[in-house]
């Protein structure tokens, strides 16, 4: 049985307003739903803002109408008020500055300005990115949280201890409206226990080694599972821990992962477990790390190459510091388009260190706040493509009829100078 509090009594009769009283409606639907028998306060919300192509399906009218029937789920008009707590948008359709260079029109761009500017109004920052924890949105251990980025819930609960679960788009508008969330899954401590070891019998060194490694662990784990990574012994950084988790993302759903002595929930493998036996024990090898990066299209030799896409998740500023060197007195060849993808926030810091202007002036565009998943686009005519990130050449080789090639930073820059992808 669902028990609230006063406080949440009173909001779900609409003492503090209908916005949040029909937020708080839905949040105690989905508690009941789910069994939960008490709600968590939530602190920090990452919502889906933008004129995202799925709004399209509340047809013509207001930005207020839509919001309100597509977010939360009525045909009242419901005002945005302020939001409960600190919120950051994700990636949006496009970049709402240098959209042109997307080929987005200006109506387009017109219309995903008043939904940005609107959720501004309430009090979400325009971020737009799907790595928040590199922008200021840093859930402490055992804060509460909402996110609408696969990998971010995985990284966020797993590194920090901070407590998420994969609730999905409108549930983190609800969230961020009302402070409250269903307190199940993660949110609870029995749930986030490690179930399935994974003994790393290779080395995982570079970033693509990582992406690879959460690849392949995507591919072996059961649905449900909770992975205990075990036999890391080198150092870790945030940039090869992104491409990690956003790779398990990408081919299973894990919201927690344990690396034994790294992770603050698994200082040995038996406190990762929580004291039982794995349900399961398996091994990554030097082999599984080959057939996943065969799979993903590494390896094969695409000839001229139309367009390259780096920055998935969003590049941190020293990864834009590296092409940059890479890129310095190079010229990315005539016929073949590089963007590379970052948050706003962080190609601020590019413009000012001169990072953007070196790549730019290679022939890149060094563009924010989305990526041709999210945006749903790429050049015009393109029939080759080629990335260095597991996530897009999955998704993109599922959803679109282009080939793709997967390979290292590396690759990917001596492509866009030679115009080839060889192997």
């Amino acid at each position: 049985m669902l028990t609230l509090t006063q406080y949440e009594q009173e909001m779900l009769v609409g003492k503090y307003g209908r916005l949040k009283q029909q937020a708080l409606q839905k949040v105690v639907e989905y508690a009941r739903i789910l069994g939960a028998q008490e709600l968590c306060e939530v602190t920090m919300a990452h919502v889906f803002c933008g004129a995202h192509g799925y709004l399209s399906a509340a047809g013509e009218g207001s930005v207020e109408k839509i919001v309100s029937q597509m977010q939360y789920c009525t045909e009242e008009i419901l005002p945005l008020t302020e939001m409960a707590c600190y919120c950051q948008s994700d990636c949006g359709p496009m970049d709402p500055k240098a959209y042109a260079r997307m080929g987005v029109s200006e109506t387009e761009a017109r219309r995903n300005r008043e939904f940005l500017d609107y959720y501004c109004q309430s009090g979400i920052n325009m971020v737009g990115t799907c790595v928040p924890y590199l922008c200021g949105f840093i859930p402490m251990p055992g804060e509460h949280y909402v996110s609408s980025e696969s990998h971010a819930v995985t990284l966020m609960n797993s590194l920090w201890g901070a407590c998420g679960n994969a609730d999905g788009l409108e549930a983190g508008f609800w969230a961020a409206a009302c402070g409250r969330m269903p307190k199940w899954g993660n949110h609870l401590r029995d749930n986030r226990q490690g179930t399935h070891v994974f003994d790393v019998e290779c080395a995982v060194n570079s970033s693509r080694d990582w992406d690879l490694l959460g690849y392949t662990i995507g591919r072996k784990l059961p649905p449900h599972a909770v992975p205990v990574i075990n036999g890391i012994t080198n150092r870790l950084s945030i940039i090869s821990i992104k491409y990690f988790f956003a790779a398990m993302a990408t081919t299973a759903g894990p919201e927690m992962c344990h690396i034994v002595g790294v992770t603050p929930e698994a200082p040995t493998l038996r406190a990762a477990l929580g004291g039982r036996e794995p349900v399961r024990r398996m091994t990554v090898t030097v082999q599984d790390l080959e057939e996943s990066y065969r799979i993903l299209g590494g390896g094969q030799a695409l000839g001229p190459i139309d367009y390259i896409s780096l920055g998935c998740p969003h590049y941190s500023i020293e990864e834009l510091r590296w092409i940059a060197n890479m890129l310095d007195g190079k010229k990315v060849v005539q016929g073949t388009t590089v963007h590379v993808w970052t948050a706003s926030p962080i190609k601020e810091v590019a413009d000012r260190s001169g990072y953007t202007g070196t790549i730019e002036a290679a022939g890149a565009v060094v563009l924010t706040s989305s990526c041709p998943l999210t945006s749903e686009r790429m050049p015009t005519g393109t029939k080759t493509v080629g990335f260095d990130s597991a996530k897009q050449a999955h998704y993109i080789a599922a959803s679109r009829q282009v080939n793709v090639g997967y390979g290292s930073l590396e690759q990917c820059i001596a492509a866009a100078v030679t115009g080839r992808w060889d192997t």
